[in-house]
């Protein structure tokens, strides 16, 4: 059947309808092709320290004949990478995928059962963790089939006497490392240096081998492994990058990678695309320290940037953010979560760059949805579907609905995964015979094929039969200056079923529930207003700053 996409006519100039999936056979392919591009441009940086293209490409091939030489491993085997952004992670994850095996790309936040549900479901047989979180895999290691722990520093490869200064500090003055005891693990450096003993042998990858394991939805109970293949990545790569590329300089971007690599947005948009481009991704290992953060940027001058709305938030309220270069940015990515107007408005407030609203999920590699680059202001859509995505919004019974009505949204194109690791139902449930991922998200599409997320199908609260989307009680009551950040959450209500309870951090101590609730009363229709407002230090976030709405759901109803 034919297949309607009114998108197309909005396409920005030089965007192609379709992306060449079969230029690059696997992301190996990619890496190849940038060191032989950018062989002495630098391409990752972490902490003062800069790693050309050779470099990566020399480290990584050592890594890669480790884990075929010393250790045996054979193709397909599983990989965790337990690593926030320091230097360590992409010379590893390119070297396990350069040895044909697959990542599996692990939060180090994790507690002792997340990581053992992750490691038995995986079946990873290698472990390579930071010191930081050594301790958490001694807890379970017995209970895994892991026969290898690998372990670096954080200074490791930062050079003399810098590394040796970052590792003592961390150990002994700031104590962020706990006591762990592993035996027979190896460390990163004698891994590297033993791999220098093989030569790296010529590895068949094939477009449908899995490159990475992505665990995704802890959040509807138990995370499950998305099989990413070579050539969901590498499609996902080309879609975005024939998407953004339209005014890189090649060889010469440089991207603040503040979102964890671990993540499949900063793994596609920063370590894929920007390789393929030549850039550098200057990479922010604790983000959350925002003063830090802040203090790196005004010392770097970046061309480009991706986060979700809580860094850029939380950057926009640091002291000394406005004083940062901007001429250089041309480029600003937000996903992961809604991004909110009052948010996007200051940013192209204080950089002069237009935040740029995306959207994508791990199980489509993950970018499915992007506003234009050229786009002059906010406007409240996650944007067109990208080259070679197809995109509708269906009812309950999986029929196609016209334009403007809200239903399920539902993706198709070469990015989406090939299923989820070992979950044949979960798969048939998420994908169907006609091959739409289904995305538990509710949206609509205007007339010019703009997609707008009205909410997660599962956030939605239902207030006497009606519909209250989270996500527009949330834009409204961020709209007051007092408020810091804020999430809506359904709590039960004996009159209307469920009843909208706002929580609230605070800019202005002084802020008062009677003011949030006027506001509101201002902007919202009746049973959309807020009818409990609590008010919290903090908010519980994802390891990516995504706020946990579930964990406010299922906290003691505060009144």
């Amino acid at each position: 059947m034919s297949f309607e996409r009114p998108w197309l006519a909005q396409y920005p100039e030089r965007v192609p309808a379709e992306i060449d999936v079969d230029e690059f056979p696997s992301v190996v392919a990619v890496l190849e092709s940038a060191i032989e591009n950018y062989r002495d441009r630098p391409a990752f940086a972490n902490l003062g320290k800069t790693l050309t293209y050779a470099e990566i490409d020399q480290l990584s091939a050592q890594f890669a004949a480790y884990l075929l030489g010393e250790l045996k491993l054979k193709k397909g085997d599983r990989v965790a990478i337990m690593m926030p952004n320091c230097l360590q992670y992409p010379i590893a994850t390119f070297g396990v995928l350069r040895a044909g095996l697959t990542v599996v790309n692990t939060n180090p936040m994790y507690t002792a059962r997340e990581l053992k549900h992750q490691l038995v479901d995986s079946g990873a047989s290698v472990i390579f963790v930071l010191d930081n979180f050594a301790h958490t895999v001694q807890e379970v290691i017995a209970d895994t089939q892991v026969k290898q722990v690998i372990t670096t520093g954080l200074g490791d490869m930062l050079g003399f006497p810098k590394g040796a200064i970052v590792n003592f500090v961390l150990k002994y003055v700031k104590k962020m490392v706990p006591e762990y005891d592993l035996p027979g693990a190896i460390r990163f450096r004698d891994a590297l240096a033993l791999g220098q003993r093989h030569t790296l042998p010529t590895v068949d990858i094939e477009p449908n081998d899995i490159a990475f394991l992505q665990y995704t939805g802890g959040t509807t109970g138990v995370a499950k492994g998305a099989m990413l293949t070579h050539r969901n990545m590498v499609a996902n790569m080309q879609q975005a990058a024939a998407w953004v590329g339209t005014n890189v300089r090649m060889g010469e971007e440089v991207i603040i990678t503040a979102l964890p690599l671990y993540h499949i947005f900063a793994l596609t948009a920063n370590g894929l695309v920007f390789m393929k481009f030549g850039g550098l991704n200057h990479m922010i290992t604790n983000p959350r320290d925002m003063k830090a953060f802040v203090k790196e940027l005004k010392s770097t001058r970046f061309t480009a940037i991706t986060g979700v709305n809580t860094l850029f938030n939380g950057l926009l309220n640091t002291p000394g953010f406005d004083e940062v270069d901007f001429s250089g940015l041309h480029l600003t990515l937000g996903g992961g979560m809604a991004v909110q107007r009052s948010v996007a408005e200051r940013w192209k407030q204080v950089t002069g760059s237009t935040l740029v609203e995306a959207y994508g999920l791990t199980e489509s590699a993950p970018a499915a949805c992007i506003n234009p680059m050229d786009l002059a202001d906010y406007n409240g859509a996650i944007g067109l579907p990208i080259p070679s995505t197809d995109a509708c919004v269906k009812d309950e019974a999986g029929n196609a609905l016209p334009q403007g009505e809200v239903g399920e949204l539902c993706l198709r194109g070469p990015q989406i995964m090939k299923g989820y690791w070992k979950r044949p139902e979960d798969t048939a449930a998420a994908i169907d015979a006609d091959g739409w991922l289904h995305t538990g998200d509710m949206a609509r599409m205007d007339e010019k094929g703009f997609f707008y997320i009205v909410d997660r199908k599962k956030d939605m609260i239902l207030v006497s039969g009606f519909n209250v989307y989270p996500n527009e009680v949330e834009d409204v009551i961020a709209m007051m200056p007092g408020v810091l950040e804020v999430a809506a959450v359904g709590v039960p209500d004996e009159k209307s079923g469920e009843a909208v309870k706002v929580v609230i951090v605070k800019k202005d101590p002084a802020l008062t529930a009677e003011q949030v609730k006027a506001h509101a009363r201002e902007n919202l229709t009746g049973y959309k207003h807020p009818r409990y407002v609590e008010f919290r230090t903090e908010l519980p976030k994802t390891n990516v700053g995504k706020i946990l709405r579930r964990e406010l759901r299922d906290a003691p109803a505060a009144r």
